[in-house]
């Protein structure tokens, strides 16, 4: 897929004011009806669309700078970017007359689609590794009960507007152009309510919570965006619910952080087990029926702080993939405090019997350093 900054010719650092400046010259210019319904303008014009209604919103744009596509598409692509119609935005940047006069928006007398809602649901990382399922409470829109959605108040019905005669809209002429425009009487619904439900107010619909189980695949990672179809606002008059989209963060965790599919922990490591070399015990994420969540790791002789160990297959799952990433274990070494006077005689013993042969980083820093000393001083 193209870059969005580059469908809209912008630098990634335009501001608000600068995209939607741009997004209105391309916009005229590829909107189809301006173009005789070519097809190549109607492409254009939804990429275009699509493009401004990622960047114009600032999270959908932190993630797409972020993650690029997979941040706002959750890696699919194509055009449900923005969850946005590209007649509304149109509207939107225009005004609702020039976005009518070029065909902007469906009639609203008739079924319409409820709106898509987002849902942000902070996981832990454990959850994150093995899959879970969680259950959620989202506000909703449902359809009234009290009167079946019409908005009427049950034994009533709806008028048609005698203004638009029930289309929702009024053509006017203006020279050689005739313009169509929302009904202002009865708002574009081509009806009207005199008498409303009193448990909805003349909405059709009530919001409320709804408690339902969302299932997190395995290896989801920060930003992963997941649908689920037909559970958000219900439509009106009978329409299609919305979706619902569940955006997914990961608590950062006290012992792991994550790198793709690796996953490293920083272990202390005792400096007689680092110098003679040894086993150590690393925390590790639980995996199919292990209950002790631990592994042995091998801690090779002479190893210094930053060393690290990787332990093949004991990382992040893949979505939807066998593929598995590793374990990294960093070593740190810990130097004893609170010697003993019994301590302290043999680590001196120790140490007047260490020479360059155990300590080769010191010896070359030292020869380094005696150079160094010499071309300032000029001795």
């Amino acid at each position: 897929m193209r870059d969005y900054y580059e469908i809209l010719g912008v630098p990634r650092d335009s501001d608000e004011a600068a995209l939607k400046s741009a997004f209105r010259k391309l916009a005229m210019e590829h909107h189809p009806d301006r173009n005789g319904g070519s097809e190549e303008s109607a492409g254009r014009f939804k990429e275009i669309n699509e493009a401004y209604s990622v960047l114009s919103d600032p999270k959908k744009r932190a993630a797409y700078d972020q993650f690029g596509h997979a941040g706002v598409n959750n890696g699919q692509g194509g055009g449900g970017a923005g969850f946005t119609d590209i007649n509304d935005i149109f509207s939107e940047v225009f005004g609702s007359a020039f976005g009518d006069m070029f065909g902007g928006g469906a009639r609203r007398g008739g079924p319409s689609r409820g709106q898509d809602l987002r849902y942000d649901l902070e996981i832990t990382l454990e959850q994150a590794y093995g899959g879970s399922e969680v259950e959620i409470t989202a506000a909703t829109a449902m359809t009234c009960e009290a009167c079946d959605g019409s908005g009427a108040k049950p034994g009533t019905s709806a008028t048609t507007c005698p203004t638009c005669g029930g289309a929702g809209r009024i053509r006017a002429s203006q020279g050689f152009f005739a313009i169509e425009r929302t009904c202002p009487r009865c708002n574009g619904e081509g009806r009207i309510i005199s008498d409303p439900c009193t448990t909805c107010r003349g909405h059709g619909q009530v919001r409320r919570n709804r408690t339902l189980q969302v299932r997190i695949p395995a290896g989801v990672d920060d930003g992963a965006r997941i649908r689920l179809a037909g559970e958000g606002d219900a439509g009106a008059r009978g329409g299609p619910r919305g979706d619902l989209y569940i955006f997914v963060s990961v608590r950062p965790h006290d012992l792991f952080e994550r790198e793709g599919l690796d996953l490293h922990c920083t272990v202390p490591v005792p400096m007689t087990t680092a110098a003679l070399g040894g086993e150590i015990e690393a925390p590790c994420l639980l995996d199919g029926d292990e209950s002790h969540g631990r592994l042995s790791v091998k801690v090779p002789e002479g190893s210094q702080t930053g060393r690290t160990v990787r332990i093949r297959g004991r990382g992040m799952p893949a979505l939807r993939s066998r593929e598995r990433g590793d374990l990294v274990v960093e070593l740190f070494v810990e130097t004893p405090t609170r010697l003993s006077a019994r301590q302290r005689v043999l680590m001196q013993e120790f140490a007047d019997l260490c020479g360059e042969q155990q300590h080769p980083e010191s010896s070359g820093f030292l020869n380094k350093a005696r150079k160094f000393w010499e071309d300032v001083t000029g001795g």
